[in-house]
C-alpha cells in the first residue's frame, strides 16, 4: 500500500531551497544506514535548529529495510516533535538509478528522490529523467537530477573518473525534464580518496559552477561527494588499527564559499562514516573486554551529532534556520 511524505510529517525541499539560496548557506543532505546516525543526525539539526535531508542509498534502502525505515522515518518525526523545535525534514533517496526504484521510494513516503542517469548518454539521461520527475510530481515528491560525473565510489556508484559537468546543457536538460535541483560535477567525489595522496588538493571548479548560475539563474544546484575526510578521525582510526593512510578530502573553506552560491544542498556521508568507526575503534582498542554495543556505538552517535552541530554552524550554514523555514511552510 503507498504512503505519502505527508503521511509522515515530512517536509519536501522547496521551502528550504528557496531560503538557502536566498540567505546564501546550504541544506545538510546526511545520509545514514542505521538507527544510531539517524538519531545523530536528527539531534544534531535540532540542536543547531537546522533544517535538514535524511539521505538513504539504495544500498542503505536493502540494509535497513524499506519498511523498516519508512517507520524510523516516523520516529524521527515524532522525536523532534517532542523535543519542542521545529526543523524541516526532508527523507531523499541517494542516486537512484532506475525509474523502478524512485517509484517504490516514492510510494513508500519518500519526499525527494535523485534520479542518477549521468552514467547514459545525455539524451537517455534526460529521458529517464523525465520519466521519474512525471511521477513523482504527481504525488507531491521533488526530484534531483545530474549532469556530469563524480569519481570515486559509494555503495553501488562507482566510476573511474569525473566528467565536469558541460554548461551548455543544462539549460536544456532543465527545461525537457522539468527536474527540481540539479547535481553537479565541479571537482568533488565520492569516498573518503578524493584526490592522489601526497599531492595538492586541486580546488572545485568555481568557473563551472558560476557559468552554470548564469545560464539557470535562481535554480538549486546539489553538490555531491562533500565529505572533508577529517584528518582527525582519519589520525583516530589509524591509530587504533586501521589503515586510511593518504585519504583525503574537500577543504571545508571551499564547502563554505560553495554555500554561498546557488549551491543549496550539500551531501556529507564519508565524515559520518569515519566519524563513527574512528570512536568504536578506539573504545574497542582500550577496552577489549567490552562487548556491550551500546558502550561503543553509544560514543560513537554522540561524536557525529558534535560533528553535525559543528558542520552546520560552521561550514553550511544552516544553523539557525529550521523553525525560520518551518513558519513558510504553515
Amino acid at each position: 500500500m503507498a504512503v505519502s511524505f505527508k503521511d509522515l510529517g515530512l517536509n519536501t525541499t522547496k521551502n528550504m531551497f528557496s531560503l538557502a539560496m536566498k540567505d546564501k548557506f546550504a541544506i545538510p543532505a546526511y545520509n545514514f544506514n542505521n538507527m544510531e546516525q539517524l538519531q545523530a543526525i536528527i539531534n544534531g539539526c535540532i540542536e543547531s535548529d537546522s533544517p535538514v535531508i535524511l539521505q538513504v542509498s539504495s544500498g542503505a534502502r536493502k540494509y535497513a529495510n524499506e519498511i523498516l525505515l519508512r517507520y524510523m522515518a516516523l520516529g524521527a518525526m515524532q522525536m523532534i516533535k517532542e523535543s519542542g523545535a521545529k526543523i524541516p525534514v526532508a527523507l531523499h533517496l541517494d542516486h537512484g538509478d532506475t525509474f523502478e526504484l524512485c517509484k517504490s521510494c516514492v510510494d513508500s513516503g519518500f519526499s525527494s528522490v535523485m534520479i542518477d542517469g549521468s552514467h547514459h548518454s545525455y539524451e537517455e539521461n534526460i529521458r529517464l529523467t523525465k520519466q521519474v520527475v512525471e511521477y513523482a510530481h504527481s504525488k507531491d515528491v521533488v526530484v534531483e537530477g545530474e549532469l556530469g560525473v563524480l569519481a570515486g565510489i559509494e555503495d553501488e556508484v562507482e566510476a573511474e573518473k569525473s566528467t565536469y559537468t558541460r554548461p551548455e546543457e543544462v539549460e536544456d536538460f532543465v527545461a525537457r525534464t522539468n527536474v527540481d535541483s540539479l547535481a553537479i560535477s565541479i571537482g568533488t567525489s565520492h569516498g573518503a580518496y578524493k584526490f592522489k595522496p601526497g599531492q595538492p588538493v586541486p580546488p572545485l571548479r568555481f568557473d563551472i559552477l558560476e557559468e552554470i548560475e548564469k545560464r539557470i539563474a535562481g535554480f538549486p544546484i546539489v553538490l555531491h561527494g562533500a565529505s572533508s575526510v577529517l584528518p582527525n578521525y582519519i589520525n583516530m582510526i589509524n591509530n587504533y588499527g586501521g589503515n586510511l593512510e593518504g585519504a583525503v578530502g574537500v577543504p571545508e573553506d571551499q564547502l563554505r564559499r560553495a554555500a554561498k552560491s546557488a549551491v543549496c544542498k550539500i551531501n556529507i556521508d564519508s565524515d559520518g562514516r569515519l566519524v563513527m568507526t574512528a570512536m568504536i575503534r578506539k573504545i574497542l582498542a582500550e577496552k577489549p573486554k567490552e562487548f556491550d554495543p551500546r558502550k561503543y556505538l553509544g560514543p560513537a552517535r554522540e561524536a557525529l551529532t558534535e560533528m553535525i552541530i559543528r558542520k552546520n554552524k560552521e561550514v553550511l550554514g544552516s544553523a539557525g534556520h529550521g523553525k525560520e523555514i518551518m513558519e513558510t511552510e504553515e
